[in-house]
């Protein structure tokens, strides 16, 4: 036997908005959906009823009974670090999902960290006037002229992982990355206790604003609670395996007295081949890293990591889904739904 709530059986529906206002379910069709052909007088009669009322559509449901399709335009970095890798799978499972979820996504890769390349293919996303576009942003000029166009186009935009500044976009499906910075500076801190010594930083690109803000968070928490030890300047890796390699290798023999390293990027392979003989010279270095990949699972597990914070790829993927439909419908945005947190793991938490 199924039970109704009372208040869900009193919701008043289309027949009682035509009843009140003394028009045929048609033209209450008509208003609800912004179409044409009802006069302007007979539009208000029942704009009235539906406030009379207190009349809310269910817009799902009316899209559903439509069968509405919503078309999106991912655009992704073609990068090789797990990461990247990983939240690439998870907008090929939402690609897969689309019959269930009536999306129909279409997945555009352009080269990393390259501004210019993003902002081509986000001007060729808009030609095609999708229902949303999802993008990882890059911080510079062309980027933000780009989705200032797509926003003049009236197509929302959620940015992933990478931020650009509030109000160049609709929504940003990612954590706070300021606050990822400021809790790895905390973590390293006080592993690193009352020794004295030099902090190496590696980044992907300080062109991306993820790791701006990690970066800036890092940078503040470690002058305000950690002077004693002296911060270098960031090194950018781009996520290139080698380059990682040889930029913290040369940071450890020009810095004899290097004791921390934060990696705030996703490239870890490098650093990790880098680190192994450092390790092997009896050299502790404390090192906090980001997103638990099978590399740095397993550097947590062999201690050469000693924390890392990570992110849920495919939250975020389902985040912006879920805005993207929002958006497209005219709905607000559940921010606690949205809310991407940090997860923090150490070697006796892995999952």
């Amino acid at each position: 036997m199924r039970f109704f709530d009372e208040q869900e059986d009193m919701r008043p529906t289309v027949h009682d908005i035509a009843a009140e206002a003394g028009v045929s379910l048609a033209t209450v069709d008509r208003v609800l959906n912004a179409r044409p052909g009802v006069r302007a007088k007979t539009r208000e009669k029942v704009e009235k009823a539906v406030t009379k009322l207190g009349y809310v559509r269910d817009v799902a449901a009316a899209n559903l009974a439509k069968g509405r399709i919503y078309p999106f335009t991912f655009i992704l970095p073609q990068n090789d670090n797990a990461f990247m890798r990983g939240l690439h799978d998870a907008v090929e499972q939402a690609v897969e999902r689309g019959p269930i979820e009536r999306t129909q996504i279409d997945i555009v890769d352009v080269p990393a960290f390259d501004a210019e390349a993003l902002a081509a293919a986000i001007d060729a996303a808009r030609a095609k006037a999708p229902a949303g576009i999802a993008l990882v942003a890059i911080e510079s000029a062309p980027v933000i002229a780009a989705v200032a166009r797509l926003k003049q186009a009236g197509i929302p935009v959620v940015t992933l992982v990478s931020d650009l500044q509030d109000g160049e976009r609709d929504h940003y499906a990612g954590v706070d990355n300021r606050a990822a910075g400021r809790t790895a500076a905390t973590l390293l801190g006080r592993f690193l206790g009352e020794r004295r010594g030099t902090v190496g930083v590696l980044a992907g690109s300080l062109s991306v604003r993820d790791h701006q803000n990690r970066f800036e968070g890092f940078s503040e928490v470690m002058s305000e609670r950690f002077a004693h030890l002296d911060v270098l300047a960031p090194m950018e890796g781009r996520d290139d395996a080698a380059l990682a390699q040889k930029l913290v290798e040369d940071a450890l023999t020009s810095h004899p007295d290097m004791i921390g390293l934060y990696s705030l990027g996703a490239g870890n392979r490098g650093l990790l081949k880098a680190l192994d003989p450092a390790h092997d010279s009896g050299r502790e270095i404390v090192t906090v890293a980001h997103e638990l990949s099978e590399h740095a699972r397993a550097a947590l597990e062999h201690g050469t990591f000693d924390a890392v914070l990570n992110q849920d790829a495919g939250h975020e993927v389902r985040s912006a889904i879920r805005v993207l439909k929002a958006k497209a419908d005219g709905l607000p945005v559940i921010d606690s739904q949205e809310r991407i947190r940090i997860d923090i793991f150490i070697k006796d938490n892995l999952p």
